[in-house]
């Protein structure tokens, strides 16, 4: 199985935003509202794994996510370990408007920090998975395994060429139960597959 790259497209943000207002969940706006949103328990610290790690340059105060977002990468970080024996890399989560605002006058790729295609990491549910360092394989492996539940509406991937990673908005039905999947319809069993 050899699965195309998983494009973004300007529907897929506006997608992205529209699911995030469905949560009730509001863009961070500054350093101040990240720290009260950590002490509610809104955003918790990305899982620290053997089978995962957080890109070093990645500011400790934007290693944090919604817990459902963190139960994603814990769940696509243990199955990737288990089929290739190395770690993912996580290089970006949490972001403040303050924080995209900056980010846009050096990153020419960034989204804009407001407005129907703001970038979804504003309210925490996504995450940037470091496509550098993985082989052709796991870069297959990884479209397979994304690809199920982007069709389930459990997540939205945007595969980025310029940044080399897999963004991924991970959304709070992530945590429902999948009744409908069956065994052998489950991500992880058809990324097996993946030579």
């Amino acid at each position: 199985m050899n699965l195309p790259p998983l494009r973004g497209s300007r529907e897929s943000l506006v997608r992205q935003n529209e699911r995030a207002e469905q949560d009730g969940l509001l863009r961070v706006k500054d350093q101040d509202d990240l720290a009260t949103l950590r002490r509610q328990g809104e955003l918790v610290a990305l899982p620290q794994l053997i089978s995962m790690h957080v890109d070093n340059r990645l500011a400790a105060n934007r290693r944090y996510c919604r817990a459902w977002t963190g139960h994603f990468l814990t769940d696509l970080a243990r199955v990737h370990y288990e089929r290739f024996h190395k770690p993912l890399q996580v290089n970006s989560a949490v972001r403040t408007i303050e924080y995209q605002r900056h980010l846009l006058h050096i990153n020419g790729n960034a989204a804009p920090a407001e407005g129907d295609i703001a970038s979804p990491h504003l309210t925490g549910e996504a995450v940037d998975i470091a496509k550098k360092g993985l082989t052709p394989s796991e870069v297959a492996w990884m479209r397979a395994y994304l690809l199920p539940l982007q069709t389930a509406g459990k997540i939205d991937v945007e595969e980025e060429f310029q940044q080399s990673c897999f963004h991924i908005s991970v959304y709070r039905s992530y945590l429902t139960p999948r009744s409908e999947e069956t065994p052998s319809h489950r991500p992880e069993l058809l990324a097996s597959g993946v030579q």
